[in-house]
């Protein structure tokens, strides 16, 4: 079992180095136009909602825990669902609930770590109070056995709570502290299950504690994914021979990337979202700001959605979806005996190809 010291006890000047900065000066500036990206989105719902899923998709697919697309949609709309995507769409939920407590208390807590855990895993077991928890590789072997504990595990989540709410505790960029912290939770490991998800949505709503963001809307999962061994090679090899400077580096290149990718995400969702209320405006006379907010919060939307957004019937919500439909701008699908429709131009940007 490798012995966890407190993030405190790092040199922070280690992080000074200049391929360190030159990283964290190119990621802070994609991470800027991030944020200045977003705020072109009239609803931010719209972002959290839709990229939420995204993350959620991808993070839940670093564990193994596989859906498509389309699935986690319709389970969105309430159309069908199965125990996985319940699961994965539990993430989502999870992630809604941290940001709410960061954004009110502008702290993200032990306790507030743990309400996100809890949705994840539908459960309140709290941080491991049993000893056996141990990581494996893809062969079976134990890599690594984190702190076994409850007491240790108690402190050590203490320590980092603080690290994570006082500023004056460690004289670093957020961005090296995300890095730091990540790893430090990851290596806690401090619940039975969840600790890699809860970990990645620390990373966000640290962000916007920071205020590097205004809501959570960077997720690295989808880098993560990409380069899954290299992560946890990264991860255990920081642990081993203290190589923290290359997993900063490592995890800088992610924010980078990562924001760079959804800086076009948002900018193709922008566009895609003018251009439908240009011609909604243009072309119908039942055009309402509250009737492109809704197609553009759910990917797949249905009738009793637009009932209870725009406060009018089912016949006249029905006729809304069918126009749009004969109008190409969204396409009808049956489920059983009910109809859900597809917003053609989000679903494209959002599956961009994959399942």
């Amino acid at each position: 079992m490798t012995t966890l010291n407190f993030l405190t006890n790092l040199d922070y000047s280690r992080f000074e180095s200049p391929a360190i900065l030159k990283k964290l000066a190119s990621a802070s500036r994609k991470l800027a136009e991030l944020k200045g990206a977003a705020k072109a989105i009239p609803n931010q719902g719209i972002l959290i909602n839709t990229l939420g899923m995204q993350e959620a998709k991808d993070s839940s697919a670093i564990e193994n825990i596989v859906t498509t697309h389309d699935e986690l949609f319709k389970n969105d709309a309430k159309i069908s669902s199965n125990s996985v995507t319940k699961e994965v769409s539990r993430y989502r939920q999870a992630l809604r609930i941290g940001f709410l407590q960061v954004e009110k208390t502008k702290l993200l807590t032990a306790n507030d770590i743990c309400k996100i855990q809890a949705e994840l895993e539908f459960n309140n077991a709290g941080f491991r109070k049993l000893p056996g928890t141990s990581l494996k590789n893809n062969e079976g072997a134990i890599v690594y056995t984190p702190p076994q504990d409850h007491q240790t595990i108690v402190k050590l989540m203490s320590n980092l709570e603080a690290f994570i709410n006082d500023n004056d505790l460690f004289n670093a960029d957020p961005l090296i502290k995300m890095a730091l912290i990540h790893h430090q939770f990851e290596s806690i490991h401090p619940f039975y299950d969840g600790n890699g998800r809860t970990g990645r949505i620390i990373n966000v709503l640290y962000l916007v504690k920071e205020s590097l963001l205004d809501v959570p809307i960077l997720f690295l999962s989808r880098y993560i994914l990409a380069t899954k061994t290299e992560y946890y090679r990264l991860l255990q090899a920081t642990r081993e021979n203290d190589s923290w400077e290359d997993w900063v580096l490592y995890m800088l290149t992610a924010v980078e990337q990562t924001a760079g990718e959804s800086i076009d995400t948002i900018n193709a969702i922008h566009k895609a979202f003018y251009e439908m209320k240009h011609h909604i405006r243009n072309n119908y006379k039942f055009y309402s700001q509250d009737l492109i907010n809704n197609l553009f919060l759910h990917p797949y939307t249905k009738i009793e959605f637009i009932e209870h957004d725009l406060k009018v019937s089912r016949l006249t919500a029905t006729k809304y979806l069918d126009e749009l439909s004969n109008g190409g701008f969204l396409e009808k699908k049956k489920v059983g005996r009910a109809n859900y429709y597809i917003n053609i131009a989000l679903n494209t940007i959002l599956t961009s190809g994959k399942s």
